[in-house]
């Protein structure tokens, strides 16, 4: 009988950067070959339909962002 290991996807931080353009990356694109792309959330809308077809898993984070900014106002 095999085992299959199942991996928690990591939260995507302040070093993780886009793949396109080196902006803070809040999306992650785990392919179906094992590799990932990592995305702002401009360039992750950009290519989202093109992805779909090459894409195993998409980890979007982009709720960070209207988190921080909400975060700041009451701040204030």
């Amino acid at each position: 009988m095999s085992e299959q290991l199942i991996l928690e996807p990591t939260p995507l931080n302040a070093v993780d950067r886009c793949d396109r353009c080196g902006a803070q990356a809040y999306v992650r694109a785990t392919l179906l070959n094992g590799g990932e792309l990592l995305f702002c959330a401009h360039h992750a809308k950009q290519y989202a339909e093109g992805l779909k077809p090459v894409v195993a898993a998409i980890q979007d984070e982009t709720s960070k962002l209207t988190a921080t900014a909400s975060i700041s106002s009451e701040d204030e």
